[in-house]
């Protein structure tokens, strides 16, 4: 297990080397969306709260980098953690309220929050800090040091960095204490109470963390992509979000890997197969996925795995 993340680690340090600029572009998406995926998976795969709004703390933390480095002239990676550390708190007090909800209600609850974000953000009392419907323009990094990378290959890596760290942390988190926790109130909630567990303490903080990983991939976005602008954190967005941990495989950790590498590049694929249909084409391939890989990618896997380990 531990030759195969160093090679796969070392295939992802080679990658900016080997492909084009728009190619690296791409894998730094499949970066930002696979922290979003993991931060998603903590709350719905592993804690059972299902969530139809995590676009918009997605948008959270986009705005939070792009104006930081508009209006204050914040470098591109300190906007990171203040990202991070207003996401969790919005995220853990939307998850008060949320206590009282379960299930579907719990999920029309961040519907709403999914679809009223990109109004907030175009109210006009906030046009001076978003710029309403124009946006924000942002501008790539440069490699600092004089390292000999290109803006793409250096975002790439600062990316990288970024998803390792909080991957590792993730699955601390989850093998531990609060992970089983976390799984026990999905669960069997009553019989999780009555062992001791704080199961409102418990959902509020998944909420948290969640939102938090959510928004570090936004502000990663943001710099990535150069741009914010409400109508780019739409309801769908939220929906992607959710297509991605079903297909890569809830309550998994690689699972947000391969539902990020799903949702950055089958819609290409659906573009080419169909110019005039993209997304008849996606969702029958989504449907192709889930039929074939109940469990997502990650679960077909380690089926496939555990077949060869038997005698």
């Amino acid at each position: 297990m531990v030759t195969v993340t160093i090679l796969l680690l070392v295939v992802a340090c080679a990658l900016p080397f080997v492909v084009s600029n728009y190619r690296t572009f791409q894998l730094t998406l499949v970066l930002v969306y696979a922290i979003a995926l993991l931060g998603l998976n903590i709350l719905t795969g592993y804690n059972g709260q299902i969530s139809l709004g995590h676009g918009a703390f997605y948008a959270l933390g986009a705005y939070c980098a792009a104006v930081l480095m508009d209006k204050a002239n914040a470098p591109y990676w300190a906007t990171v953690p203040v990202s991070a550390i207003v996401c969790l708190g919005a995220g853990f007090l939307f998850g008060l309220p949320a206590l009282r909800l379960e299930g579907l209600y719990l999920a029309l609850a961040t519907f709403a929050l999914g679809v009223a974000m990109p109004q907030l953000l175009k109210y006009h009392l906030l046009e001076p800090w978003t710029g309403g419907v124009q946006g924000i323009t942002l501008t790539k990094p440069e490699a600092p040091f004089g390292l000999p990378l290109d803006p793409d290959q250096w975002l790439y890596f600062f990316t990288l960095a970024v998803t390792l760290v909080l991957f590792i942390l993730g699955w601390n988190l989850l093998r531990g204490r609060i992970g089983r926790a976390l799984v026990a109130i999905r669960d069997q909630h009553i019989a999780s109470e009555a062992m001791g567990i704080h199961n409102a303490l418990y959902k509020s903080l998944a909420f948290g963390v969640s939102a938090m990983y959510t928004g570090i991939a936004g502000a990663l976005g943001a710099i990535a992509v150069q741009f914010v602008a409400p109508d780019s954190f739409n309801i769908f967005l939220s929906i992607i979000f959710l297509v991605g941990i079903v297909v890569g495989g809830l309550g998994s950790i690689s699972g947000a890997v391969y539902g990020a590498l799903f949702i950055q590049f089958v819609p290409n694929i659906a573009d080419e197969v169909s110019k005039a249909a993209p997304w008849a084409v996606f969702g029958i391939l989504m449907i192709v996925f889930v039929y074939l890989m109940p469990t997502g990618v990650a679960g077909a896997l380690r089926l496939i795995t555990a077949k060869r380990r038997a005698p």
